[in-house]
């Protein structure tokens, strides 16, 4: 039996990203610089904060324009090496 594929992206296409760290009064605005590198053009419509129920977390979520999968990965690579982010979803 094979293990069943991922769907495919077609893109250029409408994509969310979530994104995960420590709360700090820039962290939004770290996350949507860096976002907005690779995706210029972002809606500050379609920008969300949540913080965690303590307080200790953000989470940031996006929707972007994304034109393909290296424009992704090097966008997950960026956030994650910044050592400001837990997760990126």
């Amino acid at each position: 039996m094979s293990e069943p594929k991922a769907p495919k992206i077609e893109f250029p296409c409408d994509y969310v990203i979530k994104v995960i760290g420590n709360a700090a009064p820039d962290f939004t605005d770290f996350v949507v610089e860096v976002v907005e590198r690779h995706a210029p053009g972002i809606d500050e419509s379609r920008i969300s904060v949540n913080e965690s129920s303590k307080g200790r977390f953000s989470s940031v979520q996006l929707k972007i324009v994304a034109t393909g999968e290296p424009q992704l990965k090097a966008l997950f690579e960026e956030l994650k090496a910044s050592g400001r982010v837990h997760m990126v979803l």
